[in-house]
Parts: C-alpha cells; structure tokens; sequence
C-alpha cells in the first residue's frame, strides 16, 4: 500500500493573551447554542449548509476513514415521512420502552412524542455512520466509527451556530426509519437527526444551567 506524502503543518502559534481572548470568546459563542423545537419555515441559503457540512467533514476520524454521510433533506413530503416514522417510535418510546427515572428527566423539559418541527424546519440533516465500507466489491474495515462520527456531529453543531442557525439533536430510537425512507444502504447506519434553521419569533427554551467548571474539570 503506498505510503500518504506528508506536507507542512499549518499552524499559527498565538500569544498567550491571544489564546485566551480565544477561547473566552469560542467558549461564550457555543454557550449561547440551545436546543430549539420551534422553528420558522423560512429557508435557510444552501451554501450555508453546505459549508457547515464542509466543516464536520473536516473531522479526524480512524485511520482517516471519513465513515460518515450527512444528507440533508429540504423535501416537504419526505420531512412528512420522517415526522410520521418517528412519532411512531417515540410513542412506543414514551409508552413503555422509557422506564419510571427518564420520564421524569424529561418532564420538566416539556418533550412528548409530538415532533412537528420535523416537518416545519426548512431542513432536516440526518448524519449516517458508516459500519463499514463496499469498495471494489469488497467490504473494507473502518474503525472508531462511533467516536468519529460523534466528533463531526460536534463539528456540525458548532458551525451551524457559528453560521447563525439554530439546531435540535433529536435521536428517535431506533432510526432504522431513516435508512428505509432515504434508500441509503445496509452499511450506512443513521446516527443523529438535526433539524436546522431559524427559531420562530418569540422562541422560548427550556431555563436552564450548565455544570460549573469546577463540576466537569479534572486536573490530574
């Protein structure tokens, strides 16, 4: 197998003052990221997508296997689809597969299996993970798949932020519905379900408060 050729890093090196003023100003953009459930159905520039989806794919990923698909779906009848098979799963969800504890997390939040901005947000990302690959007739291995397409979809989520959208990581389970419905195949497994676009006028979220530094930080 031949070998990749290696190129120059890249790299800027910053001052300290310059790094911190960074990451203050990196750290207080993404803590004004919320999960949104109301969305206007005003379309969102394509090219903006399409630059957001650039950006995850930009991800590290084991042994720089990519295994990731993003498709990104602006159909009105298939967003009815998707809306249909996945409030299915979510009564089934909030109808017994949820045990006591959960129900009660939830709550306060005000989720149920009503899922209408699946169909009023301009776009629907669905991100597939890819088990393995078929390339040349044969099925090539990838690996850390999970961890790879969990750091794209981090990726995503802060691009679309920083692009001026708002987003929802919504996770019906199972999501063997999207595989059917999208035609992708046996190796593509759906992995996270974004809707994206802009929060309708008046949206209100959940008040809530993130852990304190001191709560998520070890130094060891």
């Amino acid at each position: 197998m031949a070998e990749h050729t290696f190129v120059p890093l890249d790299f800027e090196r910053l001052t300290e003052e310059q790094m911190i003023a960074r990451a203050q100003s990196f750290r207080e953009e993404l803590a004004r990221r919320r999960s949104v459930r109301h969305f206007s159905d005003e379309p969102v520039p394509r090219e903006v997508l399409e630059e957001c989806v650039c950006a995850a794919g930009s991800a590290p990923s084991g042994a720089h296997k990519q295994p990731w698909t993003f498709i990104v779906i602006t159909d009105a009848q298939v967003q009815r689809s998707i809306r249909e098979a996945a409030e299915e799963e979510e009564r089934r969800n909030y109808g017994g597969r949820m045990n006591d504890e959960w129900l009660r997390d939830l709550a306060p939040l005000g989720t149920d299996a009503s899922k209408p901005f699946l169909e009023i947000a301009p776009a629907l990302i669905v991100m597939t993970r890819h088990a393995w690959e078929e390339k040349d007739g044969e099925r090539r291995q990838n690996y850390y798949t999970q961890e790879s397409v969990g750091i794209a979809a981090g990726f995503l989520l802060a691009a679309l932020h920083h692009a001026g959208l708002a987003t929802l990581t919504h996770t019906p389970s199972p999501m063997g519905f999207l595989q059917r419905i999208l035609g992708r195949p046996a190796h593509e497994k759906p992995f996270l379900l974004i809707p994206v676009g802009y929060p309708v006028e008046g949206c209100e979220v959940p008040d809530l408060e993130r852990k304190a530094l001191e709560e998520i930080l070890v130094w060891a």
